[in-house]
C-alpha cells in the first residue's frame, strides 16, 4: 500500500487561540538560551563563532500570541492523515505543520507523545505553543514562531526508491514563509509501500542577495516511561560519549554521556530540574537518536549527515518540572521529554546559509527494538551498538541517502490539489521582488487584510490611512521594506512603520524621531507606545512611565460604542476613579500627594506635549519639497494650536485639548483600541508604573480597565503587586489566596515565586527592614504553593 493523504477533522479537549498582541515586540526577547561573552570564549571555536552569530533581540515583525486562557472545551482542528500498510502519520497544517500522531499499525504502538488535549501555553519565540508530537522549529533559538501557524499544505508525488515514483503514490508537502529571517522553506513527508518509516524531506532556501542565519531542530515529544515501566522509564540512546549540559542557570559545559555527577543522565525521571543535553556526536558517525523503554521498544529518529545535532530536553522530577508538564495538558496524562535533531551541535547557534543557497537534508522516523538487557545495562558501548544495530537492520543508512536523491528529484515539483492554506506573507515577498520558488509556490491569491497596507505600498508609493485608535497592523522591518519606508510618501502610518523597521535595525534614536513625526501628524496611542518603550530603552523610565500612562488614556477614550469613555470602564464598588480616566471627576484617585517628577508640566514632558498639540500644513506634505531627502522630509513642523475635539483629562495630568486632524492623511471613521491591545497596553503601563515607584498611578490604571480583563490571571498578579508596593501585604497575599492561573506565564519566568515571598517576607517582618534572617523565616513559614511552582533552576 503506497502512501495516501486524506484530511479529516481531529477533535480535542482544548481552547481558542485568541486574537494576537498587535502591540509591536520592540523590547529584547526573554534570550532564555543565550550565553555571555565569558562563557563563549570557553567554547570550541566554531561553538563559539556560532553561538555569537545570528541572535535575534526581538521577533519582529512576527507578533506576540498571548490572547489564550484556560477554560477548555472540545476545539476542532483540520488535520491530515499519511497513512500506509505499516504506519499512520496524523499532521496539523493549521498549528505548524505539527504530527501530532505516529501510529505503528501492526502492534498498534503510538511513537510519539500525543497530548490529549490542545492547551497553548508561553513557550514559543512568540508566545503560543503546545506539546506533544513532532514539530519543525525554524528561524532563531527557541520553538517558531509559527507553532501555532497555518502552513501551505498540498499533495504531491511520493517518491519510492532511488529514482523512481510509486504509481499512484502521494506526499504530503507543507511550506511557508518564515519571517524571521524572511527564507522559505518545505517539508515534504511520504510513507514509501511496506515502509515501517515516515520520510521526511527539509529543504530552507536563500533567495536574497545577502548571507541569513538559519536555525532549524525538528523536536520530538516521547513518554518518559512506557508500559511496563519499572521506575526508570524510557533511555535516550545516541552514539555519542559527551554532551553539551544547558541549564536554566544559563551556563554551557561539557559532561560525560551517561553518567554525571553520580547520575545516569540518559533517563530523564533521573534528573531533578530541566535541562538540555546536546550529545557531540562525532563526524563520519551515523546521526541517529532513540527512546526506547524498559523492553527495548521505542521510537528512532534518523537522517543524513547535514542535520548534525543530537539532544535530549528533559523535565526532570522535582515539583517545578511536574507543575509544567501538568500545566500543559491534564490530570492523568504521563509527562514526556524531546529527543530532537538540528543543524548545528547545540541550540545556541545558528550556521551561515549563503546567498542564493539552500539546505536540504532527509530524515526518517520509525519503530526500534533493540535487546532490553544491552539497552538498559550499564555498559554505554554495548547499548549504543544494540541500538545502532536495531536502526541499521531496519533501516540501513544507504537506504536512507538512497531516499534522500530520489526526494530532491521532486523536491521542485509544484503542488496538486492544495488541502490547507497558511499566510499570504510569501506572496507579498514575491509581489515585490519577484522570486522563482519551484515547488513551494505563494499565490497572489493568500494576499489578505494584513498585506493589504503593504500591496499598496507596493502599489501606490503609499499607505492608507487609519483612525488613531485603529490597528495600524503588523509592521515589516526588512531592509527592502524600510527602504520603501523611506521613499513613501508621509503619512502617519508610514512614518509609525518606519519606526519600527529603524528600531529593530538598532537605528534607536531616527526610530524615536519617526515616531514622534507620525504623533505629530495623528495623537496615537500605538505610537505613543513606542516612543514609552524607547524613552524606557534609553534609560529613561519617568518618562516611559508618563508616555505609556497618557497612552493607556487615549485608548480609554477612543469612541466607538457611544457611551461616555469614563463610563465604559467601570470600578470595583468602593474604589476612587482612576487619573488615567476620561472625564474627570471629583474623589478620582490620583497621584501620591506632593510628588512631582523635573522636567514634567502639568503630566507632560514638555516636547510630547508639543507633538500631541502641534498640527503640519494642511496639505499634507509636511512643507518640504520632494527634493528634500527622507529625514529632511520628515522634520516635525511646530505650529499654534487648533479649536478640536476635546479629551477629557484626569485632574492631576491635564491633556491639552486639541485633537489634531492628521497632516496628510484623511479623517477615517473612528472606532475603539481592541480589547487585545487595550489589555496589553495596560500591562505594559502597570509595570512601568510600578517600576518607578508610582504604585498609586499603577492601582488607578488598572482599575480603569474593563473588569473581564483585570480578572485575568496575570492581572491579578499585578494587583499583589501593587498592593505589596502600597505596604498592604496582607491584601498582596489574599490575592494569592483567592487563587489565579497565568495562562501566558512564560518558560523560566520567576516573577510568581518572586512575588510571593516579597509578600511573605513583608508578612513576616511587619514593615520593617528585611535582613537575611527575615527571609529565611519567610521561607520557612510561607513555603511556595505547588499551585504556584514553576522553577525550572535551583534557588537559594
Amino acid at each position: 500500500m503506497p502512501t495516501t493523504v486524506r484530511r479529516t477533522v481531529l477533535t480535542l479537549p482544548g481552547v481558542r487561540l485568541g486574537p494576537e498582541n498587535p502591540l509591536p515586540a520592540l523590547r529584547p526577547s526573554a534570550g532564555l538560551h543565550r550565553l555571555g561573552e565569558r562563557e563563549r570564549a570557553a567554547l570550541p571555536a566554531e561553538m563559539a563563532r556560532r553561538t555569537g552569530y545570528g541572535a535575534l533581540e526581538s521577533v519582529l515583525p512576527v507578533r506576540l500570541r498571548d490572547g489564550y486562557g484556560r477554560g477548555r472545551g472540545p476545539v476542532h482542528l483540520d488535520a491530515i492523515v499519511i497513512e500506509n500498510d505499516r504506519l499512520r502519520a496524523t499532521v496539523l497544517p493549521g498549528l505548524g505543520g505539527r504530527i501530532h500522531s505516529l501510529l505503528h499499525k501492526p502492534t498498534g504502538r503510538e511513537l510519539l507523545y500525543r497530548n490529549p488535549v490542545f492547551q497553548p501555553a508561553a513557550f514559543a519565540l512568540n508566545g503560543a505553543w503546545f506539546s506533544g508530537g513532532i514539530e519543525w522549529n525554524i528561524g532563531a533559538t527557541g520553538h517558531t514562531t509559527l507553532s501555532c501557524a497555518p502552513l501551505h499544505a498540498a499533495r504531491v508525488p511520493a517518491p519510492d526508491g532511488p529514482g523512481a515514483v510509486a504509481a499512484g503514490g502521494e506526499m504530503l508537502r507543507l511550506w511557508e514563509w518564515e519571517r524571521l529571517r524572511d527564507t522559505p522553506f518545505q517539508i515534504d513527508l511520504w510513507l514509501p509501500e511496506g515502509s515501517d518509516f515516515l520520510f521526511v524531506g527539509v529543504r530552507i532556501r536563500n533567495p536574497h542577495d545577502r548571507p541569513v542565519p538559519v536555525y532549524w531542530w525538528s523536536n520530538i515529544a516521547v513518554p518518559e516511561g512506557g508500559p511496563g515501566s519499572r521506575g526508570t522509564g524510557r533511555r535516550v540512546l545516541a552514539p555519542a560519549e559527551e554532551a553539551w549540559h544547558f541549564g536554566y542557570e544559563r551556563s554551557l559545559r561539557r559532561v560525560p554521556v551517561p553518567e554525571w555527577q553520580g547520575t545516569d543522565r540518559t533517563y530523564p525521571l533521573s534528573s531533578a530540574y530541566p535541562a538540555d543535553y546536546f550529545y557531540d556526536v562525532p563526524d563520519g558517525t551515523r546521526r541517529w537518536i532513540a527512546a526506547l523503554d524498559d523492553d527495548g521498544h521505542g521510537l528512532v529518529q534518523t537522517s543524513t549527515d547535514l542535520l548534525r545535532g543530537r539532544k535530549l530536553f528533559l523535565w526532570g522530577t522535582g515539583r517545578g518540572g511536574r507543575r509544567w508538564q501538568q500545566w500543559l495538558t491534564e490530570p492523568g496524562t504521563g509527562g514526556y521529554a524531546e529527543i530532537q535533531a538540528g543543524l548545528a551541535r547545540t541550540q545556541l547557534e545558528h550556521v551561515r546559509l549563503d546567498a542564493h543557497t539552500e539546505f536540504a537534508w532527509l530524515e526518517a522516523y520509525g519503530p526500534l527494538s533493540a535487546d532490553p538487557a544491552a539497552v538498559h545495562g550499564t555498559d554505554w558501548g554495548a547499548a549504543r551498538t544494540a541500538a545502532a544495530a536495531g536502526l541499521e537492520a531496519a533501516l540501513p543508512r544507504a537506504g536512507v541517502d538512497a531516499a534522500h536523491t530520489a526526494w530532491l528529484a521532486r523536491a521542485d515539483h509544484e503542488p496538486g490539489e492544495r488541502l490547507a492554506t497558511g499566510s499570504g506573507w510569501g506572496a507579498l515577498e514575491v509581489a515585490r521582488a519577484g522570486y522563482a520558488l519551484p515547488g513551494t509556490p505563494f499565490e497572489p491569491s493568500t494576499l489578505g487584510a494584513e498585506q493589504r497596507p503593504w500591496t499598496e505600498l507596493l502599489r501606490t508609493g503609499g499607505m492608507p490611512a487609519r483612525g488613531p485608535s485603529a490597528d495600524p497592523g503588523p509592521s515589516l522591518v526588512a531592509p527592502a521594506w524600510r527602504d520603501l519606508l523611506e521613499e513613501a510618501t508621509p503619512s502617519a502610518a508610514v512614518d509609525y512603520h518606519l519606526g519600527v523597521a529603524q528600531w529593530h535595525a538598532g537605528d534607536r534614536a531616527q526610530a524615536a524621531r519617526s515616531w514622534e513625526r507620525s504623533l505629530h501628524a495623528s495623537r496615537s496611542p500605538w505610537t505613543l507606545r513606542c516612543l514609552a518603550v524607547a524613552a524606557q530603552e534609553s534609560g529613561d523610565p519617568e518618562r516611559a512611565a508618563d508616555r505609556w500612562l497618557h497612552a493607556v488614556r487615549l485608548a480609554l477614550a477612543a469612541p466607538g460604542d457611544g457611551t461616555d469613555p469614563g463610563e465604559r470602564h467601570t470600578e470595583p464598588a468602593g474604589r476612587p476613579g482612576p487619573a488615567v480616566r476620561a472625564g474627570g471627576a471629583a474623589g478620582q484617585r490620583s497621584r501620591a500627594p506632593g510628588r512631582a517628577v523635573s522636567g514634567r508640566q502639568g503630566g507632560f514632558w514638555p516636547e510630547d506635549a508639543a507633538l500631541l498639540t502641534a498640527r503640519g500644513p494642511a496639505d499634507g506634505t509636511d512643507g518640504t519639497g520632494p527634493g528634500r531627502s527622507a529625514v529632511e522630509r520628515r522634520a516635525p513642523v511646530p505650529a499654534a494650536r487648533e479649536a478640536g475635539p476635546t479629551v477629557a483629562p484626569g485632574p492631576t495630568d491635564p491633556v491639552p485639548t486639541t485633537d489634531p486632524a492628521p497632516t496628510t492623511d484623511p479623517a477615517p471613521t473612528a472606532g475603539p483600541v481592541p480589547a487585545a491591545a487595550l489589555a496589553a497596553l495596560g500591562r505594559e503601563a502597570v509595570e512601568a508604573l510600578l517600576a518607578v515607584g508610582r504604585a498609586p498611578d499603577a492601582h488607578a490604571l488598572l482599575d480603569a480597565l474593563a473588569p473581564e480583563i483585570r480578572a485575568r490571571g496575570r492581572f491579578r498578579l499585578l494587583l499583589a503587586r501593587i498592593l505589596l508596593a502600597e505596604g498592604d501585604a496582607r491584601a498582596a497575599r489574599a490575592v494569592f489566596d483567592d487563587g489565579f492561573e497565568i495562562p501566558d506565564l512564560r518558560e523560566g519566568e520567576e516573577t510568581l515565586e518572586d512575588t510571593w515571598y516579597a509578600v511573605a517576607e513583608q508578612l513576616v517582618s511587619g514593615g520593617a527592614v528585611v535582613t537575611e534572617e527575615v527571609r529565611s523565616r519567610a521561607r520557612a513559614a510561607h513555603p511556595l504553593p505547588e499551585r504556584y511552582d514553576y522553577r525550572m533552576r535551583p534557588r537559594d
